[in-house]
């Protein structure tokens, strides 16, 4: 694996580490990615400030020998601080270049597999602790009583850390749709980014997690 990264990408020096600890230590050069093996998540996690710290611009991914059958979930990552991607290894070569590639540039990556299992998955809306958003605008407190229910959802998915793929699939629309949504959002809260707006949206409705899709609302959708 180092070989292959060091022929594909000469101006990156590949350091294997063996525990946290030499992860944490002294490097001449900036850190863009962390590859981090399974049996050390707990650890990782347990330490994601210091990793931030220590490193701050390093995107962090899972390895996975086969997504498909592994135990962790999107669920799982989406409550993870650290990691925010998988990185398969059971792809062909020119493939997991391509992921390692966006991950250096800062990306994250999700597998479809686990995007779509996810978003196959039945779930049930868990109760709102206090007025619920979606039931008027006049719950929504300030500017956030612009937004239609959609943008809220949305906004309240981006709130919990997720990337445009997963909301695409909790609500079951496409990943460009949810961009035109973000930009609306933005544009309604005079927000500079994604980012912005969630914070606002955190501050209101801190305990909060959007709820997925009806039946109702995707017959309403298809007859939009």
């Amino acid at each position: 694996m180092a070989g292959a990264l060091e022929r594909e990408f000469p101006w990156v020096a590949v350091q294997q580490s063996a525990t946290l600890d030499d992860a944490l230590g002294a490097t001449q050069n900036p850190v863009s990615l962390i590859l981090v093996d399974q049996m050390f998540l707990s650890e990782i996690e347990a330490n994601a400030a210091a990793i931030s710290r220590r490193h701050p611009y390093a995107t962090l991914a899972l390895m996975q020998p086969d997504p498909a059958n592994s135990n962790i979930t999107l669920r799982d990552i989406m409550g993870l601080k650290a990691v925010r991607s998988i990185l398969p290894m059971n792809l062909q070569l020119d493939v997991w270049l391509s992921v390692v590639r966006l991950l250096l540039s800062g990306g994250e990556y999700l597998p479809p597999a686990m995007v779509h299992a996810y978003a196959s998955q039945p779930r049930k809306p868990e109760p709102f602790p206090g007025p619920d958003p979606f039931a008027s605008p006049a719950n929504r407190p300030g500017e956030l009583a612009n937004l239609t229910n959609r943008e809220t959802q949305i906004l309240a998915l981006v709130s919990q850390g997720l990337q445009n793929k997963a909301i695409a699939a909790e609500c079951q629309i496409s990943e460009h749709t949810v961009k035109i949504h973000l930009h609306n959002i933005i544009s309604k809260l005079g927000s500079h980014n994604r980012t912005e707006a969630a914070a606002r949206f955190r501050s209101h409705f801190a305990q909060y997690r959007a709820p997925a899709n009806t039946e109702e609302e995707r017959q309403n959708q298809a007859r939009g």
